[in-house]
């Protein structure tokens, strides 16, 4: 009888475990499935560049909105049908955006994905460290964020795969052939993604609700039933009896009212608030989606040709995904301490490594921004082909006149900034084009996410200024494959340590009365420092080089490792209660 109470347990944890897993795979498609889909809907939807940067950045505006509801409504409905709703929203933004015709339906479904998305980031970690026991917490929120990884990898694949079927589609010459062949293509990567949501859907359907959830709405039978589908008869009363002296200690400080009574203020609330508010911020400002967004561009200015550039990502992505898997095994093993120090100590010195490299090239940089800005048409707009005539014509009587050189040009129309991509004067596609339409937001809407403070009426009038146009000598290739590599550790470091342990923190962290709302306003956070590193990345680089950047980023990490190694509590093999009383200043 007890083999086969173990056995059952089992199971249902493995399920639990399949279940994050596609929540995992729903975030990282919801975030990497447009940067393959973009260049065929560019190519054959005939919208202009703002209405395409709005469908873009519609799912970090969904994601926004439904994270700052999450956790109300998690409080309210419960684990399981946030679970559920996210599900449903991703598997209704597919067809929208598939059958489209139109900005309006692109707009809708990519606003419904992100706030899928939005719910998923709170409500899966939210619910996994509510249901599954101390042992397994760290494998299954692991699993999500090793699944997210595997989500962005499958959306690369999926548009790769497209990718080579079009170059033997454009071979072929049928310039319409070729329309239809890319108008399929990228409603197709979009189709592809539909079934992990339907199994979402399904999977969530057939969990229990968190048993936390159902003890403090009263429910302490069904609370008891959920912890007996994942744990023993044993483990479910002692987790029952701590959950009944939690709140029971709760009611006292609260008096006649309770918990509704009870100071947010105290000490068990506020510091591992604080903490895990600390900890997703840090995530963010180690430049992790920078580095990611713009890889191939760093790796291009770095001194590698395009093609080697675009395997750097393929590598980097890779490393992400597979040093996530090494995570998952070590984080109920060594645990999340541990392994946020090891993580955000090997970023710093990875940035360190990255920073001292680009150092030495960027002190031979020149800023073009004044020949430049002669080359402004009175229209405003500037078509210049960087090759090495124009290399030696810019640095005339400068050293490296004669090298080959990358430029890249920071420009604005009045409050928007904007940058071009890095162009090698050695490419065969050299030309570097600015107009104003492509430039400056098409709406209102899309000019708030762009710049909150921005005047678009002002911008539509105002002129083009070239605030750097900077040539840079190309370091060897050899220099170029280093500093790959010391962006590959930082992958590395970042997956194995804070990648895997981000969402532990925030889900451990937050005493079970501010769980839900104390993650959404944390995640909310965490998107804004998000926000304003990729406002500030440009400017940054434009003006004081990639070196400077990647200083700073490891200047935060600092900030991370220090509260990882001096402050964090080893969180591993305890209940939450366990880590709520820690907080309180009880010891068992």
């Amino acid at each position: 009888m007890m083999t086969q109470v173990l056995s059952g347990t089992t199971t249902y944890n493995r399920f639990l475990l399949l279940v994050a897993g596609l929540g995992g795979l729903l975030y990282g498609i919801d975030v990497g499935i447009i940067a393959g889909a973009l260049p065929y809907l560019q190519a054959t939807s005939g919208l202009n560049a703002g209405e395409l940067s709005f469908i873009v950045a519609a799912v970090l505006a969904g994601s926004v909105i439904s994270t700052l509801f999450s956790g109300v409504l998690s409080d309210w409905l419960g684990r399981k049908p946030m679970m559920i709703l996210s599900g449903i929203l991703f598997v209704a933004s597919i067809p929208m955006i598939a059958l489209s015709h139109g900005f309006g339906p692109l707009v809708l479904g990519r606003l419904l994905q992100g706030i899928s998305a939005g719910f998923v980031g709170v409500a899966v970690p939210l619910y996994l460290a509510e249901c599954l026991g101390a042992a397994n917490r760290g494998k299954g929120t692991g699993i999500f964020q090793w699944l997210l990884t595997l989500g962005i990898v499958a959306a690369a694949l999926i548009a790769m795969g497209f990718s080579m079927w079009l170059g033997q589609v454009e071979a072929g010459g049928d310039a319409a052939r070729l329309f239809e062949a890319k108008n399929f293509a990228w409603r197709s990567i979009f189709w592809v993604s539909l079934p992990p949501g339907i199994l979402f859907v399904i999977g969530a359907s057939l969990v229990s609700e968190s048993p936390r959830w159902l003890f403090r709405k009263g429910r302490k039978e069904a609370a008891r039933a959920a912890l007996l589908r994942s744990r023993t008869a044993a483990e479910a009363d002692l987790e029952m009896a701590e959950m009944a002296t939690a709140a029971a200690h709760e009611a006292a400080r609260g008096g006649a009212g309770g918990r509704a009574r009870e100071s947010l203020l105290r000490r068990k609330y506020l510091i591992p608030f604080f903490m895990a508010c600390v900890i997703l911020a840090c995530n963010q400002a180690t430049g992790v989606n920078s580095i990611i967004g713009y890889n191939a561009t760093i790796l291009i200015q770095a001194g590698l040709s395009d093609v080697a550039a675009h395997w750097g990502y393929v590598i980097l992505t890779s490393i992400n995904f597979l040093i996530t898997m090494i995570g998952v095994i070590l984080v109920d093993k060594k645990g999340r301490k541990f392994l946020l120090s090891l993580g955000s100590a090997g970023i710093i010195v990875s940035l360190i490594c990255t920073a001292l490299m680009f150092g030495k090239t960027e002190k031979q940089r020149v800023d073009c921004a004044a020949a430049v800005q002669a080359m402004v048409t009175p229209e405003q707009s500037l078509k210049l082909n960087f090759d090495g005539a124009t290399v030696a014509s810019l640095l005339a009587g400068k050293p490296g006149a004669d090298q080959v050189s990358t430029m890249i040009i920071i420009y604005a129309y009045g409050d928007f900034r904007a940058a071009t991509k890095v162009v090698r004067s050695d490419d065969k596609l050299t030309e570097i084009a600015i107009d104003r339409a492509s430039s400056v937001p098409g709406n209102k809407v899309k000019a708030f996410f762009d710049n909150p403070l921005g005047d678009l009426d002002a911008a539509t009038l105002a002129p083009l200024k070239i605030e750097n146009a900077l040539v840079t000598p190309v370091p060897s290739s050899a220099s170029g494959w280093l500093t790959a590599i010391s962006i590959f550790c930082f992958m590395a470091f970042f997956a194995v340590g804070p990648g895997v342990c981000v969402w532990l923190a925030l889900s451990e962290l937050m005493p079970t009365r501010i769980r839900s709302n104390g993650m959404a306003i944390a995640l909310v956070i965490n998107q804004m420092v998000s926000t304003v590193i990729a406002a500030v990345f440009l400017p940054t680089v434009g003006k004081y080089g990639y070196g400077t950047m990647f200083f700073g980023f490891a200047g935060c990490t600092l900030i991370y490792f220090i509260t990882a190694a001096f402050f964090l509590p080893e969180t591993k093999g305890k209940t939450l209660e366990e880590i709520e009383e820690h907080f309180e200043g009880k010891r068992k």
